[in-house]
């Protein structure tokens, strides 16, 4: 086998362009924290009326007049309502993140 040898150094790579930094404090993202807590305040409604749903109650009267209640569950509603439930919490978590860098981050001044 023959080994040569390989070129090595700067000159292979071309320069990097100089990227503006990253501005982390954008006004609008106050506005994305509100549209956050809106769809957050619409999926605990959510949470609410699949939880509501997801029960039925069963009467059933036996033959010495006992009446026999129980109260069955359907798991894809309780499913809809706990995926619900962390839906809200998530977009609740990231709209308070979004108006913490909405209000908060500010670029920092050169120093001399």
């Amino acid at each position: 086998m023959i080994d040569l040898p390989q070129p090595t150094g700067a000159e292979l790579w071309p320069p990097e362009e100089p990227v503006p930094p990253a501005r982390l404090n954008k006004p609008w993202r106050g506005l994305v924290a509100v549209a956050e807590v809106v769809l957050a305040a619409l999926a605990v409604w959510g949470v609410f009326w699949f939880w509501r749903g997801a029960s039925a109650q069963v009467s059933t009267t036996s033959d010495d007049g006992a009446v026999l209640v129980s109260q069955r569950l359907f798991g894809g509603m309780l499913a809809a309502s706990i995926g619900l439930g962390i839906l809200a919490g998530i977009l609740l978590v990231d709209a308070v993140r979004q108006l913490a860098l909405a209000v908060r981050a500010r670029p920092r001044k050169p120093k001399d």
